[in-house]
């Protein structure tokens, strides 16, 4: 980032931080991949019971495999996957093992904390990779492939996967993303509302220059845009916002991210069954509790 100067290196680990997708031919030698996964296990954890388990995954077949299934090619390219995934089954065990009463998978507290020590084990360990010269990206996807991931992975009940990370060394230096500034992201004390003029000129300097997200008008995106916008509100405000293209001449970067990326008519889809798919992994979190008779 230029010629700024950092308090220290771990504050410029964190500043210019930055997602890769593109990754050289050479391997992770197993002593630089051991300390980052140890790493990972010393990030924070409610009550120090590290509710997860990270599934390494170095064969070039499942690789390629999880690339296809997530439809994106570096996935198979990155010499290391971890699958980072809440891990229940492991303390049920413990408690079965010491005569210990355990129903940690039907209540949502523990989905709450086991969910957010999974993500801080994942982030620790790409901090931990970052120090070691490796790049990494996390890939959402997964949510995409849970039941095909349970089978493959083997996983049983009460091991759910979070989030997948790509790991090794990249094949050029990725620049770190605009991000929203605390002026934007810090609230002192409580919420407060931005003014209109300076949440749009905080998102439009975010996405401008390398990080612009704009998109050319074409028939097909303007359809698209309409139809996404006539289903999730009504016509009048599809019309408005074919509108708004038109006058701009161009699709803005929040039209694009709704309108035709994370699709606001698609992404609320599947709710029950994601719902199901943690059930079928005997995952009972949203579900009242009942006691053995």
């Amino acid at each position: 980032m230029g010629n700024v100067i950092y308090p220290n290196e771990t504050m410029r680990l964190l500043f210019e931080r930055a997602s890769c997708r593109s990754f050289s031919r050479r391997s992770v030698p197993g002593d630089v991949l051991k300390i980052v996964l140890e790493a990972g296990t010393h990030a924070p954890t409610a009550g120090n019971l590290q509710p997860y388990s990270i599934l390494k995954i170095e064969d070039p077949e499942t690789r390629r495999r999880l690339g296809e299934m997530c439809g994106q090619k570096f996935i198979g390219e990155a010499p290391v996957n971890l699958i980072f995934c809440i891990d229940l089954h492991r303390l049920e065990r413990w408690a079965e093992l010491e005569t210990a009463p355990f129903t940690a998978t039907s209540s949502f507290r523990h989905f709450w904390v086991s969910f957010q020590d999974t993500v801080m084990c994942a982030q620790n360990l790409c901090t931990a990779a970052d120090s070691m010269g490796l790049g990494s990206v996390y890939i959402g996807t997964v949510l995409e492939i849970f039941p095909q991931l349970r089978e493959m992975l083997q996983l049983p009940k009460g091991v759910f996967p979070v989030v997948l990370l790509c790991l090794g060394y990249p094949e050029t230096k990725v620049a770190p993303r605009k991000k929203l500034g605390t002026d934007t992201i810090v609230h002192n004390e409580k919420y407060r509302e931005i003014e209109d003029s300076k949440l749009l000129r905080a998102f439009n300097e975010k996405y401008s220059g390398q990080d612009d997200r704009r998109l050319d008008v074409t028939e097909e995106r303007i359809n698209t845009i309409f139809e996404v916008c006539k289903k999730v509100r009504n016509e009048d405000f599809a019309k408005r916002c074919v509108e708004k293209i038109k006058q701009n001449g161009y699709i803005h970067s929040v039209q694009r991210y709704f309108g035709l990326h994370y699709r606001a008519d698609r992404m609320p889809q599947g709710n029950v069954e994601y719902l199901s798919g943690m059930e079928a992994s005997g995952l009972n979190w949203f579900k009242e509790f009942r006691t053995e008779t």
